[in-house]
């Protein structure tokens, strides 16, 4: 309930330009409970103008599917900046969906094969329909880009009687309501050396710079980029480091990218490293390693047992790389390196809310929360 602070003078005489410095300094959660308190804190919080010095670090989102009971699906987000909070229980959708993802401040979801849902993170039950896709297809790469926003679907197996068509083309498609609300516009498709692993079970991808779009096999070590403002895409190039069993792209800061990569290391099991590389010439140099210690911590197991990384996952943005295991017996522990140049810095995440259910499937993201759409009168496209 909106008060007035009548009682409390020392807060009502503090200059709204001060009010905006304290304010720009709480992590998002807690920017929502001062809007509660009364109106003239709230006209403060949800001002476009507001300001915000620091730069806010993207949340990390777990949604958990159970394909035999709805009811035990979960979703949690966590908010590297507010240390209070931990993880946030979140509400889900009453369709379950068969596929869910987030990027750009969107939750994006599909209930079907031939069509997009899309919600205001972290608002995941209040979804909009975009229309349907020109090409259906199941777990396809998702972006949301400026200006607009706009979205980008790449790629995604086709189903035909619960078989993957083979066949499929490799759509690439653009919505933008700002010039046409009523269909998706087709673009030149994934280049044809995907194929084999066109979807987001196998392949990661990175933004970069608001107009370079990356896809990066995750086991193939392929890799090619999608041009936004030319609707093209680049010629296909491998991108492995010396030793890499399996790797994730991710986008850095400026014009940079991060690829963290389970790794041979000749002195002892595989580590997790991670790698600088320019999006330009792909050059990569080697920036850091998960502690060992750390990486035991997540996946169990004994020294010469690799298979214990087959759940390993990586998702990231801005410099923030965050490393989980999608496996139910850990109960799905996660940690994150924040690098910044050439140092890293490892944390690890809180353990999720008890109780957790069995998954079979989870899907991860790390995604900005806009201010904005955390309030109600909060406009989607």
């Amino acid at each position: 309930m909106e008060v007035e602070l009548a009682g409390a003078p020392g807060w009502s005489q503090l200059s709204r330009d001060l009010i905006e410095v304290i304010f720009s300094k709480l992590p998002l959660r807690s920017l929502v409970r001062s809007a509660a308190v009364c109106r003239h804190w709230r006209t403060v919080v949800t001002d476009p103008s507001f300001p915000s010095p620091h730069r806010r670090r993207p949340w990390f989102f777990i949604y958990g599917h159970n394909n035999v009971s709805p009811h035990l699906n979960q979703a949690f987000a966590f908010d590297p900046d507010d240390s209070a909070a931990a993880w946030v229980p979140l509400r889900l959708p009453l369709c379950p969906p068969d596929y869910f993802s987030g990027s750009g401040g969107f939750f994006l979801a599909t209930t079907s094969s031939s069509s997009l849902l899309v919600s205001p993170l972290p608002r995941s039950h209040l979804f909009h329909p975009t229309p349907p896709l020109s090409f259906p297809r199941s777990n396809p790469l998702v972006s949301v880009f400026a200006p607009g926003p706009k979205l980008l679907v790449v790629g995604g197996a086709r189903l035909i009687g619960g078989l993957v068509d083979i066949e499929a083309p490799l759509a690439t498609e653009i919505f933008d309501p700002s010039t046409d609300p009523s269909s998706w516009q087709l673009c030149p498709p994934l280049p044809h050396d995907f194929r084999s692993g066109n979807s987001s079970q196998w392949l990661s991808s990175a933004l970069v710079s608001g107009r370079h779009f990356f896809v990066h096999g995750i086991y193939s070590s392929l890799i090619s980029s999608f041009d936004l403002h030319l609707r093209s895409w680049s010629p296909v190039r491998l991108l492995r480091p010396p030793g890499v069993l399996f790797s994730f792209l991710l986008p850095s800061r400026s014009s940079t990218l991060l690829l963290a990569a389970l790794a041979t290391n000749p002195d002892a099991s595989p580590s997790l490293f991670i790698w600088s590389v320019d999006s330009t010439s792909l050059a990569f140099d080697r920036i850091g390693a998960m502690p060992p210690e750390m990486l035991s911590q997540l996946f169990d197991g004994g020294a010469d047992d690799d298979s214990r990384f087959a759940s390993l996952k990586c998702v990231g943005l801005d410099g923030l790389v965050y490393v989980f295991n999608e496996d139910h017996s850990k109960a799905y522990p996660a940690a994150y390196c924040q690098v910044d140049g050439s140092t890293c810095t490892w944390r690890l995440v809180p353990s999720l809310p008890f109780p957790v259910n069995r998954f079979h499937k989870v899907i991860a993201f790390c995604s900005p929360v806009p201010l904005a759409s955390l309030f109600p009168n909060f406009s989607l496209i």
